[in-house]
Order: C-alpha cells, then sequence, then structure tokens
C-alpha cells in the first residue's frame, strides 16, 4: 500500500507553519519541521521558531505547538553539528513513525535542499569534516569561498547557494577530497520514492508570496522578535555555550551581527535593518529554489488546498 506524505514549504514569513498546523488538524497529521537553524535548542527568537512546548505523551516528550505534535525541532544543542545526513536519517524514521501510529505526516519548512533531500533521496559522499579546513575557510567572505568553489568544481559552483556559507564550506571540503562534488541525480517527474520496504508519495504545496507583501510580513515579524527579545536571547547564547566565531557565522546574520550591536559597532536600528535586508535575501533564494521545481502545487487559497489535498490522498496509485 502507497503511504502519502505532504509538504508544505515556502519562503521565510510565507505562513508556513500556520498553514501545516490547519492541515494537520483537519487531515489528522504531525508535523516534521524541514528548517536547517530550528533544530537546535535555545534559538528561538532568532529563527523564527513556532512557540511550542515539550509534553510528555505516553513516555516520550514531545514537542507541541497548537495541540499538534511537533518533530526534528529544538532538540540539538547549538555546539554540537546537526547536518543535512543527520536530518535525511532522522527524518525518514519519523515519517515511518508517524505513518506507524495511524497518522500523516507533514513536513514543513522553507530549507529547499533538505525538502530535495527526503522527496528525491539525495545521498551524500561520506567525507569527513576537516576542522583544520574549515577554520581556515571561515575566515574567507562568501563571495571568496564562492570563487574558490568556482575553480574546484565549476559544475557544483553553478547549482549551490551562493550566498550560504556552511554549504560552500562544505562543498569545498568535499570537492578538494574527491576532486569534485558529486552530481545529485533527481526525477523531477516523480512524486514517490521507496523508504526501507515502504512506498511514499509526496504531495507539495507551495504558499505563493509577492514581493511587496512579502516585504512587510518580514518587516512586521522581524520587527516583534526584536519586541520580543530576539537580541537578548542571542546574547545569552553566546554566554550559556562559548560558541566560537566561526560556529556563530553558520547560524546566519543574526547571531554574526548581534555582537558587532553588543560592541557599538553598528545601532539597533542598522542591525534590524540589515537583518531584515538578509532575510529579503534570502526569501528571494528560497522561491527561485522551489520554482525550479514542476512538481509543487502553488496556492494561498485553503479551500484549492484543501481539495488537492483530498485528490492526493483518495488517489490509489
Amino acid at each position: 500500500m502507497i503511504k502519502k506524505v505532504l509538504v508544505i514549504l515556502g519562503s521565510t514569513s510565507s505562513g508556513k507553519s500556520s498553514l501545516a498546523v490547519k492541515i494537520a488538524k483537519n487531515f489528522k497529521g504531525e508535523i516534521i519541521s524541514v528548517d536547517s537553524r530550528q533544530v537546535f535548542k535555545d534559538m528561538d527568537l532568532g529563527t523564527g521558531k513556532v512557540k511550542g512546548r515539550w509534553k510528555k505523551i505516553a513516555g516520550r516528550k514531545v514537542f507541541i505547538y497548537k495541540d499538534v505534535p511537533h518533530y526534528l525541532i529544538d532538540f540539538v544543542n547549538p555546539e554540537n553539528d546537526y547536518n543535512i545526513s543527520h536530518f535525511k536519517k532522522d527524518c525518514e524514521k519519523k515519517i515511518l513513525e508517524i505513518i506507524e501510529h495511524g497518522k500523516m505526516p507533514i513536513l514543513c519548512g522553507g530549507t529547499g535542499f533538505w525538502i530535495q533531500t527526503i522527496i528525491d533521496n539525495v545521498n551524500f559522499p561520506q567525507v569527513q569534516p576537516d576542522p583544520k579546513l574549515r577554520k581556515d575557510l571561515n575566515s574567507y567572505s562568501v563571495s571568496e569561498l564562492f570563487e574558490l568553489l568556482i575553480k574546484l568544481d565549476r559544475n557544483r559552483a553553478k547549482n549551490i547557494d551562493a550566498k550560504n556559507r556552511a554549504r560552500l564550506i562544505r562543498a569545498i571540503e568535499i570537492a578538494k577530497n574527491l576532486g569534485k562534488v558529486p552530481i545529485v541525480k533527481t526525477d523531477k517527474k516523480s512524486n514517490s520514492r521507496k523508504i526501507k520496504s515502504n512506498l511514499i508519495k509526496f504531495l507539495q504545496i507551495g504558499i505563493p508570496v509577492d514581493k511587496y507583501s512579502l516585504t512587510e510580513k518580514i518587516k512586521n515579524r522581524l520587527g516583534k522578535r526584536f519586541n520580543d527579545g530576539m537580541i537578548e536571547e542571542i546574547l545569552s547564547l553566546d554566554e550559556k555555550y562559548k560558541l566560537s566565531p566561526e560556529k556563530i557565522q553558520v547560524f546566519g546574520i543574526a547571531y554574526a551581527l548581534v555582537p558587532s550591536y553588543k560592541k557599538g559597532e553598528i545601532t539597533k536600528r542598522e542591525l534590524f535593518d540589515q537583518i531584515c535586508q538578509a532575510e529579503k535575501k534570502y526569501a528571494k533564494r528560497q522561491l527561485t529554489w522551489f520554482k525550479k521545481d514542476p512538481r509543487i502545487f502553488w496556492s494561498d487559497d485553503y479551500s484549492r488546498i484543501e481539495k488537492e489535498i483530498r485528490k492526493f490522498l483518495n488517489q490509489k496509485s
């Protein structure tokens, strides 16, 4: 029997978390977060994490938001590494567990490559991290890293997120070790794959946003996070975990800039504007990534979305 999995995706501030919860309540679903930074503990306001709570259910701790269980969120210490290979293993396991409990898995997030990893069964070269190389590469600017990758592997440079420092460093690490980054082969027509012996079929639903409304949503959301104590949270994170500057850089521009604000190098207004600009650019990159996949059903009309889900669930093959 074919198992069904929903994927709710979109850019930052698009409203995907709220949509996923609504769908989960209407279709007996449970949510798996697909966000490369929201996996970390004590990074709530800085990553825009939903305001859930941990609750003990049937002898296990579950993260609950609006009465819906969420998984792969708020469970990794920030000083530890958690990469896409870890996520793939954990996500596939969680999908099967949710199905076994008679619920529908709903993947929700905006990290495009992580979503693709699950849908297209992307596998990764077994190249161990090189701490010395990583420390050296962290002294490079993002543009310098991209230029270095072009020299090492032009093909990989064509399809990588050129602004993602962590991904650029990993690609360079692999290219230096193997000579090039292996090409990821995907089938843009297939909506299904096997996880262990289970045939899984996916429906991807994307939330479209126009440029103006997205800018306003990002500004309003960031303003609320500032008012709720985002700066204080980021500063306390550094005090609690004593993270290296290299580690802080991986978490994104907000985490990299707040120490500069603390030192008086930039004003609070400048901090807000720079984070806002960075989030707008990131949202644009997210949408560019998603638009490449013709399998995504795009709509912000819930009645149309609900109709598409029912059609998907009623399909026999």
